[in-house]
């Protein structure tokens, strides 16, 4: 029986966004092994090895974790590796190096959005652009999921890799969106977080942190918010930044207006009762939350970054603002509340969306794994 091993640093990653490509494994005949550091069930799994990742590259389990699974994958002699993640991936590189040579095992590596990108710090140039360089002669297909970090590839790494491919995303599940909201159904969604029926609600899903800059965020919309009472945000997420943000918002005596939902798993039912999606993240590989709340037809409000760039168009299906533009920010938010009944932009989202969603991806995928 031939068998595939995915491999990334935590469980969530894989249980977020791979489980389609396990199915796809497990009903074409493999065996399916995963490799994270974690102890939770996966579906469509029926190998799962527990190993040290250290999302740090300056952890010594990281050793532990390459000498570990360079076992595991000689004694396993898999067919095919993907592995995702950065440190998931420096480990996974360098413990099949053997395994590649002696059993022809086949590494493909999804890299989700590279450390070094336009505008990064020269810091993460120094420590992750040469490692990456360097892995990629043990890399047979590296995928690349937004443009500029497929551009970079293609010129710095094309000499070591010689399949580089770009599929954009890991697409989006149609199945979760598969469900109906009645007015009745949206007006208590609304109420049990404390909104109106005819609030003006934006949402902002992502795991609260520096990256994704809510603090920024909540600075910037204080003073539409006070003169508009009736405009909210949303903030579903894991809080890394202990209470900072609840802090300012309260200082801010806006405790009426922001909602901190912490970890959620009814996303898609937030963004059918929202009307405005906003991203304000200094760097993106390509953001799930945008993608999804552009399938159910909501106008973007986003950061120029990478990754929001590949999937907002700046007056088509929404705005793409300079980073530290907060005036153009505020006007942006301000031009979607004041033309509230004319979603133009949220049909544009519509039909852009139709080149990211699961079986499109699935079909760029397939091909990639069938060589």
């Amino acid at each position: 029986m031939k068998k595939v091993l995915f491999t990334a640093t935590v469980d969530s990653h894989i249980l977020q966004f791979h489980l389609p490509f396990l199915k796809y494994f497990k009903e074409n005949g493999y065996e399916v092994h995963v490799a994270t550091n974690g102890n939770e069930e996966i579906p469509y799994c029926d190998v799962k090895h527990v190993i040290p990742f250290e999302r740090s590259p300056f952890k010594l389990n990281n050793l532990k974790a390459i000498k570990r699974l360079k076992k595991v994958c000689l004694e396993e002699k898999f067919d095919i590796i993907h592995t995702h993640t950065p440190m998931g991936s420096v480990v996974t590189r360098l413990a099949a190096k053997k395994a590649r040579k002696k059993y022809n095992t086949r590494v493909i590596y999804t890299a989700h959005g590279f450390h070094f990108f336009e505008g990064a710090s020269k810091k993460n140039w120094l420590i992750f652009y040469p490692v990456e360089k360097w892995l990629a002669k043990y890399t047979d297909t590296l995928i690349l999921i937004n443009q500029e970090d497929y551009q970079l590839a293609k010129k710095k790494f094309s000499k070591r890799c010689k399949d580089i491919q770009y599929v954009p995303g890991v697409g989006i599940d149609e199945d979760k969106f598969n469900f109906e909201m009645n007015d009745k159904e949206k007006k208590e969604l609304r109420e049990s977080i404390g909104l109106k029926e005819n609030d003006f609600v934006m949402i902002y899903p992502a795991e609260i942190s520096n990256r994704k800059r809510q603090i920024w965020l909540i600075n910037t919309l204080s003073e539409l918010m006070k003169e508009h009472n009736d405009i909210h945000l949303l903030l579903p997420g894991k809080d890394s930044l202990k209470g900072k943000c609840q802090k300012l918002v309260e200082d801010l005596k806006l405790e009426n207006q922001i909602h901190f939902l912490g970890y959620r798993k009814d996303i898609p039912k937030l963004l059918k009762i929202s009307n405005l999606a906003l991203s304000s993240a200094n760097q993106e590989g390509l953001p799930v939350n945008i993608m999804e709340a552009m399938y159910v037809g909501l106008p973007i409000v986003a950061s120029n970054c990478r990754g929001n760039r590949d999937l907002v168009e700046d007056n088509r299906n929404g705005y793409l603002v300079e980073l530290n533009d907060i005036e153009r920010y505020i006007n942006s938010v301000k031009n979607v509340y004041d033309s509230k009944g004319d979603n133009k932009f949220g049909k544009e989202s519509k039909i852009i969306i139709k080149d990211y969603l699961l079986d499109r991806i699935m079909f760029f995928i397939e091909k990639i794994y069938a060589r």
